[in-house]
């Protein structure tokens, strides 16, 4: 099916176990700190620790060009894709300003913008300038796609082996909405008129015509539902694949994944097609305003931890929901239990 081979461990249940008695014996009453509770649960399962750490978290933007936007399925130009990676470098976006709130390693990627990136600080790692217009022809070869799965896996390990101990992936690449949703409409089967939103702000009639490219080319293209390289290679953009391949690389760490919204979620699905097991190392961090965000979650199997009507992508509703997941360890880490408190139990039933 596909050449990706990665050892991704089950979660350890038994250490999950043992943070629920633990967390039980806190105090407060049972459950009363709701999804905290489940996530520091979740993070004690993926990192194997009874005491699981998620800072420093590590940031890594994966910016490429997508040959799509020929047909007119932006609100912004495919230049808008190298001037976002200057402003990445010069600190000036979102993912910048949350990157710093939460402490986070940070680093931009250049997968495959159709430009060269002259200023300084860009990881250059370009497997091609952009993907073809899959309207037209493939958007690129299996080896492309392999080579963006790879340099994904790569960056990740590498900021893993830095300390990083959370990792948000974001993303950069004018018309990679449209490759999302085509990537979704294969893996649902569902109508393309379900899935696609305004993406960066399109009016409803550039809606229309951008849901009819997207039938259009996986018409023509006919990506394999069961072959995830395939789908890529179709349909895919060079940066989603890049993501899920950091994704992979972090699952095979036992590092906790906070995922972005929906052309991250995207990514996600596409690691769970690789490897089955590599969602239970994710978490998602937002539900995006994009209509195909909610059936990606409902195929991902996975609760958002904020809902904030936000659609910037970039990793920016991550790192937003990061102190959450803080909050979680910090809880485990510092609260006292009944024991140590020397405060009495809440009764059991009624004598």
């Amino acid at each position: 099916m596909n050449g990706i081979m990665v050892d991704i461990k089950p979660l350890n249940k038994e250490m999950g176990q043992k943070v629920k008695a633990y967390v039980d014996n806190l105090t407060k009453p049972l459950g009363s700190l709701g999804r905290l509770e489940e996530l520091a649960i979740q993070l004690a399962e993926i990192t194997s620790e009874d005491f699981p750490i998620v800072t420093p978290p590590g940031v890594i933007v994966f910016a490429a060009d997508h040959g799509v936007v020929e047909e007119g399925v932006s609100a912004f130009p495919q230049e808008v894709t190298v001037q976002m990676v200057l402003n990445f470098l010069n600190r000036g976006a979102a993912i910048n300003v949350f990157s710093k709130q939460i402490g986070a390693a940070f680093e931009v990627v250049d997968i495959g913008v159709a430009a060269e990136i002259a200023a300084e600080g860009a990881v250059h790692r370009k497997v091609r300038y952009g993907t073809a217009n899959f309207c037209k022809q493939d958007a690129m070869t299996r080896q492309d796609v392999e080579k963006a799965i790879a340099v994904g896996y790569e960056r990740a390990e590498a900021m893993i082996h830095q300390g990083c101990k959370c990792l948000i992936l974001g993303e950069m690449g004018i018309g990679n909405t449209t490759s999302s949703s085509a990537i979704l409409a294969v893996l649902s089967g569902q109508e393309v008129s379900s899935l696609v939103g305004r993406g960066t702000g399109i009016p409803s009639e550039q809606i229309i015509h951008k849901q009819e490219v997207i039938s259009l080319a996986i018409r023509e293209r006919q990506p394999d539902r069961m072959d995830p390289i395939d789908i890529f290679a179709k349909i895919g953009g060079l940066e989603i694949a890049a993501m899920t391949g950091a994704m992979l690389a972090a699952a095979a760490n036992r590092v906790p994944i906070l995922v972005d919204g929906f052309i991250c979620t995207i990514a996600a699905l596409m690691a769970k097609e690789i490897c089955h097991t590599a969602s239970d190392y994710m978490i998602v961090g937002h539900r995006s305003v994009e209509p195909g965000h909610l059936i990606a979650l409902q195929l991902l199997g996975k609760k958002p931890i904020l809902d904030l009507d936000l659609r910037l992508g970039e990793g920016s509703g991550a790192a937003v929901a990061f102190p959450i997941l803080q909050s979680a360890t910090l809880m485990l880490k510092e609260m006292a239990t009944f024991d140590s408190a020397g405060v009495s139990k809440e009764k059991e039933g009624d004598e």
